[in-house]
């Protein structure tokens, strides 16, 4: 036994629109341009060099690092933030740590060693809690 659902004829007319959709028609193709017949010859004006856009940078990618300083020289980086601050370039922990390496860089091999044995060797890894 079938039973056949009662539709209204307004849902059935509007069923019969999704269905029944003509065709698209194709778009006209443009008429093919005709020459122009040969007249005075126009020139063409300077147009005004625009500054060629320059390439993008290459970003440079970061690298985030951990260490272990002792107080007293974490103390002097503060110092030198607070002095460059008053110098009217204020600068961040990781500045100040990448001009010291600008600076250890210039340096002649004899100041670098210098330096480096001025530093007393830190036990690596995190400090214990006090």
């Amino acid at each position: 036994m079938t039973t056949a659902k009662k539709t209204s004829p307004v849902a059935a007319a509007s069923r019969a629109k999704r269905v029944a959709k003509p065709a698209a028609a194709p778009a006209p193709r443009p008429a093919a341009k005709k020459p122009k017949a040969a007249s005075v010859p126009v020139t063409e004006t300077p147009q005004p060099k625009v500054a060629a856009e320059e390439p993008k940078a290459k970003r440079i990618k970061m690298v985030r690092d951990g260490f272990t300083i002792p107080k007293g020289e974490y103390q002097v980086l503060e110092a030198l933030k607070v002095r460059a601050g008053s110098l009217g370039t204020p600068a961040k922990k990781s500045e100040l740590l990448r001009a010291g390496i600008k600076a250890l860089v210039a340096m002649p091999d004899n100041d670098l060693l210098a330096a480096l044995r001025a530093v007393p060797a830190v036990k690596t890894g995190r400090p214990a809690k006090d």
